[in-house]
């Protein structure tokens, strides 16, 4: 998940040449029954792959939960060797509706998630608002979070080069953590994850490593995940779409405050 690369580093008049560990990124294919649906920029891993496609389903309106997943592996593409594209085979019982969800191709950068997506009026359509807001946690349980999430952070760590996402029991532990180069797939991960664990997301709460927009925020509501923090801003579109769905949104989480957007 990390690559080597020569570099030449520049400190006033001085220019020394060593070596510095980046993070990877690669072309992830998702295919539905052998038809190609999207295409992600991410952190290759053959074992987190698979949770981010499966995260990535449930985000976008295809499956709702595990089961509608009848098989899901890596496939060798000729043209595509490096194990970079992962065939789902849905379950018979999926709607139509749902599967005609994936029809729209899209390409996914490491940096959009959504980009290219109507208004969010379509995201209400397929994920609607939770029925009401959760209890708020302690702020002393709050603002210890994001440094569980920087000890657990062995990739960024490394290459300064990932983003991350962690799921908490509410005002508990936390349960898992993913990093990747885009925010929205490490999001992805541990949707995915929680998924193959058979996890209720309304009993969870989802912390990010950098800042919530508009696609995070759906992302989160669409597991019905009821808090939502991050170590950074919010965008006004991720505000608004919290506030419209009972999700409760935190941000700027520091040591000793944070701030409550909804």
């Amino acid at each position: 998940m990390s690559h080597t690369v020569k570099i030449h580093r520049h400190a006033g008049n001085h220019v020394t040449e060593l070596f510095d560990t980046v993070a990877k990124e690669e072309p992830l294919e998702i295919r539905i029954e052998g038809r190609s649906i999207a295409v992600l920029m991410r952190q290759p891993d053959q074992s987190e792959d698979i949770e981010l496609v499966t995260g990535f389903l449930l985000t976008e309106g295809v499956i709702e939960d595990a089961d509608d997943i009848d098989a899901i592996q890596h496939i060798v593409d000729p043209s595509n060797p490096r194990y970079n594209t992962v065939d789902v085979i849905l379950a018979g019982g999926v709607p139509a509706k749902r599967r005609h969800a994936a029809d729209r191709a899209l390409f996914a950068s490491s940096s959009c998630g959504i980009c290219g997506k109507a208004t969010q009026d379509r995201i209400w359509q397929h994920f609607p608002p939770l029925s009401k807001p959760c209890t708020l946690p302690s702020s002393q349980w709050i603002c210890q979070t994001p440094s569980q999430m920087r000890f657990a952070q062995n990739h960024f760590a490394k290459t300064g080069g990932t983003h991350a996402a962690a799921l908490f029991s509410l005002g508990g532990s936390l349960i898992v953590l993913r990093e990747d180069v885009g925010r929205h797939n490490a999001v992805d991960k541990v949707v995915g994850w929680a998924i193959q664990q058979d996890l209720d997301g309304q009993n969870l709460a989802l912390l990010v490593s950098g800042r919530v927009a508009f696609e995070i925020a759906q992302k989160a509501l669409a597991f019905r995940i009821p808090l939502l923090m991050a170590i950074g801003a919010p965008s006004s579109l991720a505000v608004e779409l919290c506030r419209g769905s009972n999700v409760r949104l935190l941000g700027f989480i520091k040591e000793h405050g944070f701030n409550q957007y909804s």
